[in-house]
């Protein structure tokens, strides 16, 4: 249906807004101005169901951003953290974070398309022409804006539908609520649970390379091996939190070459177990130097010596490597006494 089709008396008066006016070229001016094409009426100005179809529209639009409000808080409330979806081409992703972003972005794609969709079919689509005017605003400038305002509110028939004002209040003011339930993320604190590790009193060492237990003859003096501990599988979810406290760099010393009393008694016959996080920003260290004992991070190159108690040299690290007492079981197996005594990896203070 166009306005063609439409008696003259049905369709809405129309506005002074100069539609179809022309210009004259003349000497001062020597390009015509072709004014404005003549307005053409949507169906939504001629006929009040087809506007009322449009007003529910836009109120489901809103309501179902709503709903997406609502669903991405029952997301972050009910989905685990550690559980993941298979989600085609994607692959495997975290459900939370699939769950997440599906939600608010429908519950912001919902309130901008519903606004679009308010302002293509139900305010006013009249082109107006203006003329410039002086940046500075005089009384009559002011007093234009004033009337301009309150004539585009009365266009947008804010006061008359009820229902989109209604909805449009409801979706904005919920999806904040967004926002506020990330603030979640800020506690709590984590309490004790940085200051222990899974290394206990009897817990086998573990070669994390063949995932054998460790002897002391399988420990080289110079060499440099890694280990974790016993029961702690690659395939568990908890993995890499765990091995990010856990990870030990095991060192095979002459007994009379270590100068700390300590790390001698915390040792087995020369072995002496360290923690393999660099106490600077927590990257793992991997670098040994077998004539001095020094192990180097490679993130930042902080130097530690291991036959001193693991103590700073060189490099920002703040604080020596923790150290793991060891001893040997009743099989003869390289064991943990007990777990650090001291919090693993850098910056703890301030995490905890």
């Amino acid at each position: 249906m166009s306005s063609q089709d439409i008696p003259e008396e049905n369709l809405p008066a129309e506005q002074d807004h100069a539609h179809g006016a022309v210009g004259v070229a003349d000497e001062e001016n020597p390009f015509s101005d072709p004014g404005l094409p003549p307005h053409e009426h949507r169906i939504q100005d001629i006929d009040e169901r087809a506007a009322r179809r449009s007003e529910r529209m836009v109120a489901l639009l809103f309501t179902v951003s709503m709903l997406a409000t609502i669903g991405f808080i029952a997301s972050y409330v009910t989905i685990p953290d550690d559980k993941s979806i298979f989600v085609f081409p994607i692959g495997h992703v975290s459900a939370l974070n699939f769950a997440l972003g599906l939600t608010l972005g429908v519950a912001l794609f919902c309130i901008g398309a519903g606004a679009v969709h308010w302002a293509r079919t139900l305010m006013s689509d009249v082109e107006v022409a203006d003329e410039r005017h002086p940046i500075q605003a005089s009384p009559e400038v002011r007093a234009k804006v004033h009337e301009d305002f309150r004539q585009g509110a009365k266009e947008s028939a804010l006061g008359r539908r009820k229902l989109i004002r209604n909805t449009m209040f409801g979706a904005l003011a919920m999806v904040p609520l967004s926002g506020v339930m990330l603030l979640r993320d800020l506690g709590p604190l984590p309490h004790s649970t940085l200051r222990h590790t899974l290394w206990a009193k009897g817990k086998r060492l573990v070669n994390m390379n063949t995932n054998q237990p460790l002897r002391p003859e399988d420990v080289a003096v110079g060499s440099l091996t890694f280990a974790k501990p016993d029961g702690l599988e690659e395939t568990q979810e908890e993995f890499q939190t765990e091995i990010a406290k856990a990870a030990l760099m095991i060192v095979r010393l002459q007994p009379g070459n270590i100068k700390d009393k300590r790390e001698l008694d915390w040792s087995h016959e020369g072995i002496v177990a360290f923690s393999k996080i660099c106490t600077h920003v927590g990257c793992p260290i991997s670098l040994y130097e077998q004539q001095t004992h020094h192990v180097l991070c490679p993130c930042h190159q902080s130097t530690f010596d291991l036959s001193d108690g693991a103590r700073v040299i060189f490099g920002p690290a703040g604080h020596a490597l923790p150290q793991l007492r060891i001893g040997v079981d009743s099989e003869g197996y390289l064991q943990a006494l007990g777990d650090f005594e001291e919090p693993v990896g850098p910056a703890f203070w301030e995490r905890g």
